[in-house]
Protein backbone atom coordinates (compact mmCIF):
# COMPACT_ATOMS: atom_id res chain seq x y z
CA UNK A 1 0.00 0.00 0.00
CA UNK A 2 2.84 2.84 1.09
CA UNK A 3 4.67 1.38 -2.34
CA UNK A 4 1.34 2.01 -4.48
CA UNK A 5 0.80 5.47 -2.74
CA UNK A 6 4.65 6.11 -2.96
CA UNK A 7 4.57 5.64 -6.88
CA UNK A 8 1.19 7.11 -7.21
CA UNK A 9 2.76 10.44 -6.05
CA UNK A 10 5.99 10.22 -8.04
CA UNK A 11 4.17 10.15 -10.99
CA UNK A 12 1.88 13.20 -9.79
CA UNK A 13 4.98 14.99 -9.35
CA UNK A 14 6.48 13.99 -12.34
CA UNK A 15 3.34 14.79 -14.96
CA UNK A 16 3.02 17.84 -12.81
CA UNK A 17 6.64 18.93 -13.41
CA UNK A 18 6.16 17.24 -17.24
CA UNK A 19 3.19 19.98 -17.23
CA UNK A 20 4.87 23.22 -16.02
CA UNK A 21 7.85 22.27 -18.56
CA UNK A 22 5.03 22.27 -21.18
CA UNK A 23 3.93 25.61 -20.13
CA UNK A 24 7.00 27.51 -19.78
CA UNK A 25 8.07 26.85 -23.43
CA UNK A 26 5.18 27.18 -25.34
CA UNK A 27 4.56 30.57 -22.92
CA UNK A 28 7.91 31.28 -24.00
CA UNK A 29 7.63 30.86 -27.38
CA UNK A 30 4.58 32.71 -27.46
CA UNK A 31 6.18 35.96 -25.83
CA UNK A 32 9.02 35.31 -28.50
CA UNK A 33 6.61 35.51 -30.75
CA UNK A 34 5.34 38.78 -29.66
CA UNK A 35 9.02 40.10 -29.44
CA UNK A 36 9.85 39.28 -33.04
CA UNK A 37 6.36 40.65 -34.25
CA UNK A 38 7.45 43.91 -31.91
CA UNK A 39 10.99 44.32 -32.95
CA UNK A 40 9.67 44.47 -36.83
CA UNK A 41 6.64 46.70 -36.11
CA UNK A 42 9.05 49.31 -34.63
CA UNK A 43 11.89 48.93 -37.05
CA UNK A 44 8.85 49.57 -39.72
CA UNK A 45 8.15 52.90 -37.71
CA UNK A 46 11.79 53.98 -37.39
CA UNK A 47 12.29 53.55 -41.06
CA UNK A 48 9.13 55.12 -41.98
CA UNK A 49 9.75 58.20 -39.81
CA UNK A 50 13.22 57.91 -41.67
CA UNK A 51 11.58 58.18 -45.01
CA UNK A 52 9.28 60.45 -44.10
CA UNK A 53 12.13 63.11 -42.77
CA UNK A 54 13.63 62.40 -45.96
CA UNK A 55 10.51 62.99 -47.87
CA UNK A 56 9.65 66.20 -45.45
CA UNK A 57 13.85 67.43 -46.34
CA UNK A 58 13.36 67.51 -50.51
CA UNK A 59 9.78 68.86 -50.51
CA UNK A 60 11.49 71.41 -48.43
CA UNK A 61 13.90 71.90 -51.21
CA UNK A 62 11.46 73.53 -53.38
CA UNK A 63 11.66 76.75 -51.37
CA UNK A 64 15.48 76.33 -52.13
CA UNK A 65 15.15 76.07 -55.79
CA UNK A 66 12.10 79.40 -55.89
CA UNK A 67 15.16 81.35 -54.15
CA UNK A 68 17.91 80.18 -55.81
CA UNK A 69 15.67 80.96 -59.53
CA UNK A 70 14.42 84.45 -58.03
CA UNK A 71 17.62 85.52 -57.09
CA UNK A 72 19.39 84.96 -60.07
CA UNK A 73 16.77 86.66 -62.30
CA UNK A 74 15.50 90.13 -62.39
CA UNK A 75 12.68 92.09 -60.31
CA UNK A 76 10.14 91.77 -63.27
CA UNK A 77 9.79 88.31 -63.42
CA UNK A 78 9.87 86.90 -59.32
CA UNK A 79 6.55 86.30 -59.02
CA UNK A 80 6.44 84.35 -62.57
CA UNK A 81 9.82 81.82 -61.49
CA UNK A 82 7.96 81.58 -58.01
CA UNK A 83 4.38 80.71 -58.72
CA UNK A 84 6.03 78.49 -61.49
CA UNK A 85 7.99 76.50 -58.67
CA UNK A 86 4.46 76.75 -56.45
CA UNK A 87 2.49 74.71 -58.83
CA UNK A 88 4.82 72.64 -60.32
CA UNK A 89 4.92 70.92 -57.36
CA UNK A 90 1.16 70.81 -57.24
CA UNK A 91 1.25 69.08 -60.61
CA UNK A 92 3.87 67.08 -60.17
CA UNK A 93 1.75 65.28 -57.12
CA UNK A 94 -0.79 65.13 -59.41
CA UNK A 95 0.56 63.42 -62.00
CA UNK A 96 2.92 61.56 -59.63
CA UNK A 97 -0.38 60.10 -58.09
CA UNK A 98 -2.60 59.60 -61.15
CA UNK A 99 -0.09 58.36 -63.38
CA UNK A 100 3.74 58.61 -62.39
CA UNK A 101 4.26 56.17 -59.65
CA UNK A 102 2.18 53.26 -61.75
CA UNK A 103 4.73 53.65 -64.29
CA UNK A 104 7.79 54.10 -62.12
CA UNK A 105 7.23 51.30 -59.47
CA UNK A 106 4.17 49.04 -61.16
CA UNK A 107 4.17 45.37 -61.88
CA UNK A 108 5.36 45.63 -66.20
CA UNK A 109 8.20 44.87 -68.11
CA UNK A 110 11.96 46.27 -68.47
CA UNK A 111 10.36 49.78 -70.28
CA UNK A 112 7.55 50.93 -67.72
CA UNK A 113 5.08 49.62 -65.23
CA UNK A 114 1.39 49.02 -66.44
CA UNK A 115 -0.66 49.22 -63.09
CA UNK A 116 -0.97 51.03 -60.01
CA UNK A 117 -3.07 53.71 -61.11
CA UNK A 118 -4.06 56.27 -58.33
CA UNK A 119 -2.01 53.67 -56.18
CA UNK A 120 -5.07 51.02 -56.94
CA UNK A 121 -3.84 47.28 -56.59
CA UNK A 122 -0.29 47.54 -55.23
CA UNK A 123 1.41 45.95 -52.45
CA UNK A 124 0.78 47.67 -48.71
CA UNK A 125 4.27 48.21 -48.37
CA UNK A 126 7.24 48.73 -50.28
CA UNK A 127 10.91 47.86 -50.02
CA UNK A 128 9.81 47.78 -45.80
CA UNK A 129 7.80 51.10 -45.83
CA UNK A 130 4.36 51.61 -45.71
CA UNK A 131 2.94 52.41 -49.74
CA UNK A 132 1.77 55.74 -48.68
CA UNK A 133 4.89 56.75 -47.36
CA UNK A 134 7.04 56.08 -50.02
CA UNK A 135 4.56 57.54 -52.59
CA UNK A 136 5.34 60.79 -50.50
CA UNK A 137 9.03 60.40 -50.97
CA UNK A 138 9.05 59.59 -54.64
CA UNK A 139 6.57 62.71 -55.54
CA UNK A 140 8.76 64.87 -53.91
CA UNK A 141 11.77 63.62 -55.93
CA UNK A 142 9.66 64.03 -58.94
CA UNK A 143 8.57 67.70 -58.23
CA UNK A 144 12.34 68.25 -57.72
CA UNK A 145 13.29 67.32 -61.45
CA UNK A 146 10.16 69.35 -62.24
CA UNK A 147 11.40 72.61 -60.79
CA UNK A 148 14.66 72.05 -62.29
CA UNK A 149 13.07 72.84 -65.77
CA UNK A 150 11.60 76.57 -64.46
CA UNK A 151 15.25 78.34 -63.90
CA UNK A 152 16.68 77.15 -67.12
CA UNK A 153 13.35 78.69 -69.37
CA UNK A 154 13.40 81.86 -66.69
CA UNK A 155 11.41 85.06 -67.84
CA UNK A 156 9.80 84.49 -71.06
CA UNK A 157 7.98 81.21 -70.94
CA UNK A 158 3.68 81.11 -70.73
CA UNK A 159 2.60 80.19 -67.51
CA UNK A 160 -0.13 77.44 -69.08
CA UNK A 161 2.21 76.14 -71.08
CA UNK A 162 4.79 75.49 -68.00
CA UNK A 163 1.69 73.96 -66.47
CA UNK A 164 1.23 71.46 -69.57
CA UNK A 165 5.25 70.51 -69.28
CA UNK A 166 5.19 70.63 -65.13
CA UNK A 167 2.34 67.49 -65.47
CA UNK A 168 3.73 65.73 -68.82
CA UNK A 169 6.99 65.41 -67.52
CA UNK A 170 5.81 64.17 -64.14
CA UNK A 171 3.28 61.62 -65.22
CA UNK A 172 4.81 60.51 -68.10
CA UNK A 173 9.07 61.25 -68.76
CA UNK A 174 10.26 60.99 -65.23
CA UNK A 175 8.19 58.14 -64.42
CA UNK A 176 9.59 55.55 -67.11
CA UNK A 177 13.28 57.19 -66.94
CA UNK A 178 12.85 56.06 -62.86
CA UNK A 179 11.04 52.29 -63.65
CA UNK A 180 14.45 51.76 -65.80
CA UNK A 181 16.95 52.59 -62.78
CA UNK A 182 14.50 52.20 -59.43
CA UNK A 183 11.69 50.07 -60.42
CA UNK A 184 13.41 46.63 -61.68
CA UNK A 185 13.24 47.94 -65.41
CA UNK A 186 15.95 46.73 -67.66
CA UNK A 187 19.02 49.47 -66.81
CA UNK A 188 18.37 47.63 -63.06
CA UNK A 189 18.88 44.60 -64.43
CA UNK A 190 21.91 45.52 -65.92
CA UNK A 191 23.55 46.88 -62.44
CA UNK A 192 23.22 50.33 -63.20
CA UNK A 193 23.72 52.46 -60.20
CA UNK A 194 22.06 55.51 -58.99
CA UNK A 195 21.82 55.55 -55.43
CA UNK A 196 19.68 58.77 -55.02
CA UNK A 197 19.64 60.41 -58.60
CA UNK A 198 21.94 62.29 -60.40
CA UNK A 199 20.39 60.07 -63.52
CA UNK A 200 17.02 59.81 -62.34
CA UNK A 201 16.20 63.52 -61.01
CA UNK A 202 19.22 66.18 -62.17
CA UNK A 203 20.42 64.71 -65.76
CA UNK A 204 16.37 64.43 -66.78
CA UNK A 205 15.52 67.95 -65.43
CA UNK A 206 18.91 69.45 -66.29
CA UNK A 207 18.81 67.55 -70.08
CA UNK A 208 14.43 68.72 -70.21
CA UNK A 209 15.87 72.25 -69.69
CA UNK A 210 18.79 72.77 -72.41
CA UNK A 211 15.61 71.05 -74.88
CA UNK A 212 12.93 73.81 -73.51
CA UNK A 213 15.28 77.00 -73.47
CA UNK A 214 16.78 75.79 -76.85
CA UNK A 215 13.19 75.57 -78.44
CA UNK A 216 12.17 79.33 -76.57
CA UNK A 217 15.47 80.61 -78.09
CA UNK A 218 17.35 83.34 -75.83
CA UNK A 219 15.92 86.22 -73.70
CA UNK A 220 15.13 89.79 -75.72
CA UNK A 221 18.96 91.66 -75.04
CA UNK A 222 20.92 88.44 -74.47
CA UNK A 223 23.39 88.39 -77.10
CA UNK A 224 24.22 90.94 -79.17
CA UNK A 225 25.04 91.22 -83.08
CA UNK A 226 28.13 89.95 -82.85
CA UNK A 227 27.09 87.09 -80.93
CA UNK A 228 28.78 88.01 -77.44
CA UNK A 229 26.34 87.74 -74.25
CA UNK A 230 25.20 90.60 -71.95
CA UNK A 231 25.06 90.43 -68.46
CA UNK A 232 21.29 89.99 -67.49
CA UNK A 233 22.02 90.26 -63.48
CA UNK A 234 20.30 88.57 -61.01
CA UNK A 235 17.88 91.40 -58.89
CA UNK A 236 18.68 89.66 -55.33
CA UNK A 237 21.74 87.47 -54.75
CA UNK A 238 21.26 87.45 -50.89
CA UNK A 239 17.58 85.41 -51.78
CA UNK A 240 19.89 83.38 -54.39
CA UNK A 241 22.56 82.10 -51.07
CA UNK A 242 19.51 81.29 -49.09
CA UNK A 243 18.08 79.28 -51.47
CA UNK A 244 21.60 77.58 -52.14
CA UNK A 245 21.80 77.20 -48.34
CA UNK A 246 18.21 75.67 -48.11
CA UNK A 247 18.86 73.05 -50.92
CA UNK A 248 22.48 72.01 -49.44
CA UNK A 249 20.20 71.61 -46.28
CA UNK A 250 17.85 69.54 -47.89
CA UNK A 251 19.83 66.98 -49.69
CA UNK A 252 21.23 65.58 -47.08
CA UNK A 253 16.99 64.38 -47.26
CA UNK A 254 17.47 63.46 -50.69
CA UNK A 255 20.54 61.20 -49.79
CA UNK A 256 20.90 59.93 -47.05
CA UNK A 257 16.84 59.46 -47.34
CA UNK A 258 17.43 57.64 -49.93
CA UNK A 259 18.62 54.82 -47.35
CA UNK A 260 15.05 53.94 -47.17
CA UNK A 261 16.33 52.81 -43.39
CA UNK A 262 17.89 53.70 -40.12
CA UNK A 263 19.09 50.20 -39.50
CA UNK A 264 22.68 50.48 -41.17
CA UNK A 265 24.03 53.94 -39.36
CA UNK A 266 27.31 53.39 -41.24
CA UNK A 267 25.78 53.79 -44.60
CA UNK A 268 23.59 57.01 -43.57
CA UNK A 269 26.55 58.60 -42.02
CA UNK A 270 29.06 57.78 -45.07
CA UNK A 271 26.07 59.22 -47.53
CA UNK A 272 25.93 62.28 -45.19
CA UNK A 273 29.74 63.13 -45.04
CA UNK A 274 29.90 62.30 -49.07
CA UNK A 275 27.47 65.27 -49.46
CA UNK A 276 29.08 67.44 -47.84
CA UNK A 277 32.35 67.18 -48.78
CA UNK A 278 31.31 67.49 -52.33
CA UNK A 279 29.14 70.15 -51.95
CA UNK A 280 31.81 71.51 -49.91
CA UNK A 281 34.73 71.52 -52.88
CA UNK A 282 32.25 72.44 -55.33
CA UNK A 283 31.84 75.78 -54.11
CA UNK A 284 35.81 76.00 -53.89
CA UNK A 285 36.74 74.80 -56.86
CA UNK A 286 34.11 77.03 -58.64
CA UNK A 287 34.92 79.99 -56.91
CA UNK A 288 38.76 79.28 -57.88
CA UNK A 289 38.64 78.60 -61.21
CA UNK A 290 36.71 81.55 -61.59
CA UNK A 291 38.95 84.03 -60.02
CA UNK A 292 41.82 82.62 -61.92
CA UNK A 293 39.91 82.52 -65.68
CA UNK A 294 37.70 86.29 -65.17
CA UNK A 295 39.90 88.08 -62.02
CA UNK A 296 36.83 88.19 -59.39
CA UNK A 297 35.82 85.57 -56.84
CA UNK A 298 32.42 85.76 -58.43
CA UNK A 299 29.90 84.19 -55.60
CA UNK A 300 27.21 83.51 -57.75
CA UNK A 301 29.28 80.72 -59.55
CA UNK A 302 30.42 79.44 -56.47
CA UNK A 303 27.06 78.91 -55.03
CA UNK A 304 26.68 77.09 -58.77
CA UNK A 305 29.81 75.46 -57.57
CA UNK A 306 28.36 73.80 -54.71
CA UNK A 307 25.33 72.91 -56.58
CA UNK A 308 27.64 70.73 -58.64
CA UNK A 309 29.22 69.47 -56.73
CA UNK A 310 25.70 68.37 -54.53
CA UNK A 311 24.37 67.06 -58.09
CA UNK A 312 27.36 64.90 -58.79
CA UNK A 313 27.36 63.34 -55.47
CA UNK A 314 23.90 62.28 -55.73
CA UNK A 315 24.72 58.92 -57.53
CA UNK A 316 27.71 57.74 -56.23
CA UNK A 317 27.07 59.00 -52.43
CA UNK A 318 27.02 55.60 -50.72
CA UNK A 319 29.24 53.38 -52.80
CA UNK A 320 32.44 55.99 -52.60
CA UNK A 321 34.81 56.59 -50.04
CA UNK A 322 35.02 60.51 -48.24
CA UNK A 323 38.31 61.35 -50.77
CA UNK A 324 36.74 60.60 -53.81
CA UNK A 325 33.79 62.97 -52.67
CA UNK A 326 36.47 65.30 -52.59
CA UNK A 327 37.74 64.47 -55.79
CA UNK A 328 34.09 64.83 -57.08
CA UNK A 329 32.86 67.25 -55.90
CA UNK A 330 36.10 69.92 -56.97
CA UNK A 331 35.75 68.35 -60.80
CA UNK A 332 32.07 69.46 -60.75
CA UNK A 333 32.99 72.98 -59.44
CA UNK A 334 35.49 73.12 -62.24
CA UNK A 335 33.02 71.72 -64.67
CA UNK A 336 30.02 73.96 -64.11
CA UNK A 337 32.31 76.93 -64.72
CA UNK A 338 33.26 75.51 -68.16
CA UNK A 339 29.62 74.60 -68.71
CA UNK A 340 28.20 77.85 -68.24
CA UNK A 341 31.10 79.34 -70.71
CA UNK A 342 30.11 76.61 -73.15
CA UNK A 343 26.59 77.34 -73.74
CA UNK A 344 26.89 81.12 -73.40
CA UNK A 345 28.97 80.63 -76.52
CA UNK A 346 26.40 78.71 -78.63
CA UNK A 347 23.60 80.80 -77.50
CA UNK A 348 21.87 78.75 -75.54
CA UNK A 349 19.95 81.05 -73.11
CA UNK A 350 20.06 79.16 -69.50
CA UNK A 351 19.37 82.12 -66.73
CA UNK A 352 20.55 79.98 -63.92
CA UNK A 353 22.93 77.10 -65.10
CA UNK A 354 20.12 74.30 -64.99
CA UNK A 355 21.94 72.20 -67.75
CA UNK A 356 25.47 73.10 -66.41
CA UNK A 357 24.52 72.15 -62.99
CA UNK A 358 22.06 69.38 -63.35
CA UNK A 359 22.51 68.21 -66.97
CA UNK A 360 26.24 68.22 -66.98
CA UNK A 361 27.10 67.14 -63.39
CA UNK A 362 24.32 64.71 -63.58
CA UNK A 363 26.15 62.96 -65.82
CA UNK A 364 29.45 63.15 -64.11
CA UNK A 365 27.82 61.95 -61.20
CA UNK A 366 26.36 58.96 -62.76
CA UNK A 367 29.97 58.39 -64.61
CA UNK A 368 31.95 58.53 -61.57
CA UNK A 369 30.26 55.68 -59.70
CA UNK A 370 31.68 53.58 -62.25
CA UNK A 371 34.86 55.00 -61.59
CA UNK A 372 35.49 55.84 -57.85
CA UNK A 373 32.62 53.17 -56.70
CA UNK A 374 33.54 50.41 -54.75
CA UNK A 375 31.91 46.90 -54.49
CA UNK A 376 32.09 45.84 -51.07
CA UNK A 377 29.92 49.27 -50.30
CA UNK A 378 27.11 47.70 -52.49
CA UNK A 379 28.17 48.26 -55.85
CA UNK A 380 27.48 45.37 -58.48
CA UNK A 381 31.39 46.05 -59.97
CA UNK A 382 34.34 47.93 -58.55
CA UNK A 383 34.99 50.99 -60.44
CA UNK A 384 37.50 51.74 -62.68
CA UNK A 385 40.06 52.93 -60.52
CA UNK A 386 40.36 49.77 -58.60
CA UNK A 387 41.93 47.23 -61.02
CA UNK A 388 40.81 48.84 -64.02
CA UNK A 389 37.99 47.05 -64.24
CA UNK A 390 35.83 49.27 -66.90
CA UNK A 391 32.78 46.88 -66.59
CA UNK A 392 30.57 49.52 -64.16
CA UNK A 393 31.67 52.61 -65.90
CA UNK A 394 31.00 50.85 -68.85
CA UNK A 395 27.20 49.98 -67.68
CA UNK A 396 27.25 53.96 -66.71
CA UNK A 397 28.09 54.58 -69.73
CA UNK A 398 24.96 53.11 -71.33
CA UNK A 399 22.24 54.42 -68.62
CA UNK A 400 23.46 57.99 -69.08
CA UNK A 401 23.33 57.95 -73.19
CA UNK A 402 19.62 55.94 -73.08
CA UNK A 403 18.73 58.56 -70.26
CA UNK A 404 19.62 61.95 -72.48
CA UNK A 405 18.47 60.36 -75.56
CA UNK A 406 14.88 59.48 -74.29
CA UNK A 407 14.85 62.67 -72.59
CA UNK A 408 15.62 65.02 -75.57
CA UNK A 409 13.54 63.43 -78.02
CA UNK A 410 10.76 63.14 -75.44
CA UNK A 411 10.86 66.47 -74.40
CA UNK A 412 11.81 67.76 -77.59
CA UNK A 413 8.24 66.72 -79.22
CA UNK A 414 6.34 67.52 -75.95
CA UNK A 415 7.89 71.79 -75.94
CA UNK A 416 7.21 71.56 -80.39
CA UNK A 417 3.40 70.31 -79.47
CA UNK A 418 2.75 72.45 -76.69
CA UNK A 419 4.33 75.52 -79.02
CA UNK A 420 2.14 74.52 -81.86
CA UNK A 421 -0.80 74.70 -79.54
CA UNK A 422 -0.85 76.48 -77.06
CA UNK A 423 2.46 78.89 -77.46
CA UNK A 424 5.64 78.42 -75.00
CA UNK A 425 6.75 82.11 -75.69
CA UNK A 426 5.25 85.38 -73.91
CA UNK A 427 4.59 88.48 -76.84
CA UNK A 428 8.29 90.91 -77.23
CA UNK A 429 6.47 93.45 -75.12
CA UNK A 430 5.48 91.05 -72.47
CA UNK A 431 8.84 90.10 -72.04
CA UNK A 432 10.08 93.11 -71.60
CA UNK A 433 7.81 95.05 -69.81
CA UNK A 434 8.24 91.62 -67.33
CA UNK A 435 5.89 88.33 -66.61
CA UNK A 436 4.78 89.29 -63.28
CA UNK A 437 2.24 91.99 -64.72
CA UNK A 438 1.41 90.26 -68.44
CA UNK A 439 1.13 87.17 -66.65
CA UNK A 440 -0.30 87.44 -63.33
CA UNK A 441 -1.52 90.92 -62.80
CA UNK A 442 1.08 91.58 -59.57
CA UNK A 443 4.56 92.75 -58.93
CA UNK A 444 6.83 91.12 -56.30
CA UNK A 445 8.11 94.33 -54.85
CA UNK A 446 5.00 96.26 -54.86
CA UNK A 447 5.54 100.31 -54.59
CA UNK A 448 8.76 100.09 -55.79
CA UNK A 449 9.56 101.56 -59.14
CA UNK A 450 11.57 98.75 -61.35
CA UNK A 451 13.33 100.43 -64.42
CA UNK A 452 14.74 97.79 -67.12
CA UNK A 453 16.09 98.30 -70.29
CA UNK A 454 16.28 94.72 -71.64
Amino acid sequence: MKIFIRDGVSRVVWFSLFGLIVITVTTSNLFAAEDAIDVRQLKMGLDTVWVLLGAFLVFFMQAGFGMVEAGFIRAKNTCNILTKNFLDFCMASLGFFLIGYGLMFGDGNGFCGVKGWCLFGLESTTNGIPLYAFWLFQAAFCGAAATIVAGGMAERMKFPAYLIYSFIISALIYPIVGHWIWGGGWLSKMGFADFAGSTVVHTVGGCAALIGTSVLKPREGKYGIDGKPNVLAGHNIPLASLGVFILWFGWFGFNAGSTLGVTDGSVIGRVAINTNLAAALGGIAAMATVWKRFGKPDLSMAMNGALAGLVAITAPCAFVEPWAALVIGTIAGYVVVRGVELIDKLQIDDPVGAFPVHGICGILGTLCVGIFGKSELGLANNGFIYGGNPMQLGIQIVGSVSTVFFVVVSMGLVFKLIDLTVGLRVSREEELRGLDIGEHGMEAYSGFQIFSTS
